[in-house]
């Protein structure tokens, strides 16, 4: 069975730091996606994430999900006994916590869990990102410096919290659609129990199952751009399920929406021959952008190939 690369984290700082490094290299290569162990998150905190979230979802979202759009749109499909699938909508309760919107105010120390989960998780996005600037021969700090515009710490740090409810036909409605990550570094709390995510590689969906108290690392499509394509974002979906309820908590280390993103002068291939040969193979150039002005093109083209979205920020 094909399974992407589990990685001890904690191995960076001693005598395999070499192999870990060169891991990690492949997984952002090769893969687009790794899991990370002994990552430095405390167990106890993740245990606390897995509660407060459960019980978030049954006190505060269960019900409306119930009378939800996807629920409604699946119904009648049923109903009308026709084939196909449900369009234009996922099975998932979602949510999004960032520094400064309004969070579940009825559970239980949701909002200090969750407070003390996301200063780690961004500690621990930034230790990530400066493996990756180790990796690609770039200074270090350089990609926390570009999605910051400099020292601004203005890049935006935000966390969705998705549920995945049991489905009465999994056959005919997508948990979440295929698509490409938009913005940079995408650290995942996925459920122990239900599995369901899948990522595209060599043409088959091959699944991330699941390991206790990993954390799974995507590269999104800002990742691809700096790196000059040698990081590949990657297409990934969640199947949904007939039983379980699947946690999701995806945390997104993003550009600022005015950071400028381009590829890294180091990695542009000075010598342009080499450069027109590689941009034949690849099929891919990468412009020169405003963050905020290809997440106006992704809200519009999100479960759609991402090429022709760089095409159209270039053109801006």
């Amino acid at each position: 069975m094909t399974t992407i690369p589990v990685i001890d984290f904690s191995k960076l700082d001693g005598e395999d730091r070499a192999q870990t490094l060169a891991q990690i290299s492949k997984g952002c290569e090769e893969w687009g996606f790794f899991q990370l162990v002994n990552h430095g998150i405390p167990v106890e905190l993740l245990e606390r994430v897995k509660k407060v979230g459960a019980e978030c979802f049954k006190l505060e979202r269960e019900e409306a999900f119930k009378n939800s759009t996807p629920v409604k749109l699946l119904n009648e499909l049923v109903e009308s006994k026709k084939n196909g699938k449900v369009e234009n909508v996922d099975w998932e309760d979602v949510f999004l916590l960032t520094d400064d919107n309004e969070w579940p105010s009825n559970t239980p120390q949701f909002k200090e869990t969750m407070k003390e989960y996301r200063s780690e998780l961004k500690k621990l996005a930034e230790r990530v990102m400066e493996v990756m600037d180790e990796n690609l021969g770039l200074p270090k700090g350089y990609i926390k410096k570009v999605f910051n515009e400099g020292d601004n710490n203005s890049a935006f740090f935000g966390t969705k919290v998705s549920h995945y409810p049991p489905c009465p036909h999994p056959e005919k409605v997508n948990g979440l659609r295929a698509h490409t990550d938009a913005g940079g570094v995408i650290l995942l709390f996925q459920d122990d129990q239900v599995d369901g995510l899948q990522i595209l590689k060599d043409g088959q969906w091959i699944d991330v199952l699941p390991v206790p108290n990993a954390i799974v690392i995507n590269t999104g499509d800002q990742i691809e751009v700096l790196s000059n394509g040698k990081y590949k974002s990657v297409w990934h979906r969640v199947l949904s399920k007939p039983d379980g309820n699947r946690r999701s908590i995806a945390s997104f280390y993003n550009p600022s929406l005015k950071a400028t993103i381009a590829p890294a002068p180091e990695l542009l291939v000075e010598n342009k021959d080499i450069m027109k040969k590689e941009m034949e193979l690849t099929g891919t150039t990468y412009p020169t952008f405003v963050f905020g002005n290809y997440m106006n093109v992704y809200n519009e083209q999100k479960f759609l190939p991402k090429e022709p979205r760089f095409l159209a920020v270039g053109t801006i």
